[in-house]
């Protein structure tokens, strides 16, 4: 009877200590899963502060992008409409181009061209901004750029972008002007480059930089000179995000005004590649045809479509840098 009793609790103290090693392993196993998803969570915060910089740009280029879309159609369409028009017409404005837009392609073709828009601005605000972060911290680590040194370093960053997104660009050109029936973005490069090859999808390449650099470089001088003139009371409020959006409205009006010449020329070679051999056949024929006052349409809707966007990019991409714990 005794030997049965010390039998059966030798068993339950067996189960009762199978169970505590279960629970302990099971324990160990929930601390160890806790433990990688906390290291993994770490390096994620830790390294790679050009891939932040990349996410950032993204985002914040992602949503100035929607929202500014019709005015980068109506620029598009103002720039190319010469060609339908007979010699002697009435000027057509930025007004007249949005409402016959939306009498004949509804609201929604006003976004007409978006999807090309996302696809070049992800990679390519990301491309952008973290290059310029990259060569900022690489250079300027110690003390801020000058006035010359930010045209340089925005100017440098923006033609890496450009280079990279500049087939997409091509297609996003043509989708605006309405003179092609694309259907999507992988069905225009695929017929770019079955009927014009694929030197078309870099057709419009020296306009481009010509453009852009320049305009990055100015805008990011403007900009950080702005910022750099605000009282310290100001930097350090919460309103700072409101004051360095206005530094940056500043900086694309001026910077807008002064690259204008080359966005003309860049959208005419990208639009009608077949018609213009070399940039200059492109400037020449827009002088001969509208004088130089040709070379400031669509001026309205692009100053400010990319004062905009340029001002908002920047001004979401450095509070979401802060977030990060990084100094844009």
């Amino acid at each position: 009877m005794d030997s049965g009793r010390v039998r059966t609790e030798k068993v339950i103290q067996k189960e009762e200590k199978t169970e505590e090693d279960f629970d302990h392993t099971r324990t160990t196993i929930l601390d160890w899963n806790s433990f990688s998803t906390f290291k993994i969570t770490m390096e994620l915060s830790l390294a790679h502060p050009a891939l932040k910089a990349f996410m950032c740009g993204s985002l914040s280029g992602t949503c100035s992008t929607l929202l500014f879309q019709p005015l980068d159609l109506v620029k598009t369409r103002l720039q190319t409409l010469h060609s339908n028009m007979q010699p002697g017409s009435a000027r057509v404005g930025m007004v007249t181009v949005f409402l016959s837009v939306v009498r004949t392609e509804k609201l929604i073709g006003l976004w007409k061209g978006v999807s090309p828009s996302f696809v070049r601005t992800i990679p390519g605000v990301g491309i952008y901004f973290s290059t310029y972060y990259s060569l900022k911290q690489h250079y300027f680590l110690e003390q801020g750029p000058g006035a010359l040194e930010s045209v340089l370093l925005g100017a440098g960053a923006r033609t890496v972008a450009g280079v990279c997104m500049l087939p997409v660009t091509v297609i996003k050109t043509r989708f605006e002007s309405g003179r092609y029936s694309y259907v999507s973005v992988a069905g225009a490069l695929r017929s770019v480059c079955q009927t014009e090859g694929p030197r078309a999808l870099f057709s419009g390449l020296t306009a481009t930089l010509l453009r852009d650099a320049p305009f990055s470089g100015l805008y990011v001088m403007f900009y950080s000179q702005g910022k750099n003139t605000l009282p310290q009371e100001i930097s350090t409020s919460p309103y700072a995000p409101l004051a360095n959006f206005s530094c940056g409205i500043l900086a694309g009006v001026l910077a807008s005004l002064v690259t204008q010449p080359a966005d003309v020329v860049k959208t005419h070679v990208q639009v009608s590649p077949h018609l213009y051999k070399r940039t200059a056949d492109a400037v020449r024929y827009i002088y001969n045809e509208h004088g130089f006052q040709g070379f400031f349409r669509g001026g309205v809707p692009r100053s400010l479509r990319r004062t905009m966007i340029a001002a908002m990019a920047w001004t979401v991409y450095e509070q979401l840098m802060a977030r990060m714990g990084l100094k844009s």
